[in-house]
């Protein structure tokens, strides 16, 4: 059985994790971040699923008033580095559904091509993307997103920077991991999320694409430890005021990409930079689709919607769109 849990901190900075059990949290005795008991459970060998639920308390918090933004305390992302920001780093891969693919390619061909490089990549996924067990693959895309600061948790804002030309959801599960001290990639869990990015950037030229990920993200609420990753559905919405302006049921897990968990895990910890041990990762695994691929333009405001089966309560966040005058950044001669 898969556990969920969620970290929270109150308004004099205490941090716990707690155990989702329906509408009640239940926080551990021992623990006061997720990654501090990953991190734990490497070191004794001990299942995690197991250390967690051995951790529990006999304490409750009420889950509603937390989740509905009406308490002393605040949903954090469901894991974090608790240290260093910058020693938890956030990645992700595209291509992996047929529906970002289309919509990848409608951004991208150029209309006289037989086939984009976005179906090109795409189609290596499903020629090659599910090798044997104990074999690798064909590789992803891949694109980095930046460190543990630009992650979110639900209910704060996602925004669209002053350079930016668009902030646009984009539905995915993401799998969650810590490197153990004898450089050991290890799979925590896997969250809901919405990875945002800016699509009007990314559908100029697809050499844009690594600037437009270049954003905040979001992930959670709840992350769920020893869950599988087979067919996963949800769904994913955009509210303006009191109406869903858009709306999508969504397929991923493994059934639904072209690529195996293990061959994207692999394609993603081959590089050396990726095993240093006591890093931890946030990786994307794609979207099942998104908003802009429908002709949607996201304003200021709206509500970005995201919720999987098995993965917790909805994550909710709302766009900002920052008006700030541009600023030149100016380098200064030392």
């Amino acid at each position: 059985m898969a556990v969920n849990v969620v970290q929270c901190v109150n308004t004099f900075g205490d941090r716990i994790v707690a155990f989702v059990d329906g509408d009640k949290l239940r926080p551990l005795k021992e623990f006061h971040s997720v990654y501090d008991a990953a991190w734990s459970a490497a070191e004794t060998g001990t299942n995690l699923e197991t250390l967690i639920r051995d951790a529990i308390s006999d304490k409750s918090l009420d889950y509603d008033e937390i989740y509905e933004l009406k308490s002393d305390w605040k949903l954090l992302p469901p894991f974090d580095h608790p240290r260093n920001a910058s020693n938890l780093l956030v990645t992700g891969t595209g291509l992996s559904h047929r529906k970002s693919a289309d919509n990848r390619n409608a951004m991208h061909s150029k209309g006289n091509e037989t086939i984009s490089d976005s179906m090109k990549i795409y189609q290596w996924g499903i020629e090659g993307g599910q090798p044997a067990i104990g074999q690798f693959g064909t590789a992803p895309e891949w694109f980095w997103k930046g460190d543990g600061d630009m992650v979110r948790s639900h209910g704060e804002t996602l925004v669209c920077p002053w350079y930016g030309e668009d902030g646009g959801e984009e539905a995915e599960i993401a799998g969650v991991y810590i490197v153990g001290p004898d450089g050991q990639p290890l799979r925590v869990g896997f969250a809901a999320t919405n990875e945002f990015s800016d699509h009007v950037m990314e559908s100029r030229n697809y050499l844009y694409l690594a600037p437009s990920k270049l954003r905040e993200c979001s992930i959670g609420p709840e992350l769920v430890i020893g869950g599988s990753f087979d067919t996963v559905e949800g769904e994913a919405a955009i509210l303006r005021g009191e109406e869903v302006i858009w709306a999508q049921p969504l397929a991923s897990g493994e059934p639904n990409m072209v690529h195996s968990l293990a061959n994207l895990e692999h394609h993603h910890f081959k590089y050396p930079q990726h095993r240093r041990p006591g890093d931890a990762h946030i990786y994307f695994f794609g979207t099942p689709g998104f908003s802009y691929g429908s002709g949607i333009r996201l304003e200021d405001g709206d509500v970005m919607f995201v919720r999987f089966d098995g993965y917790g309560r909805p994550l909710l966040n709302v766009l900002r769109i920052d008006i700030t005058a541009p600023a030149l950044q100016q380098v200064r001669q030392l």
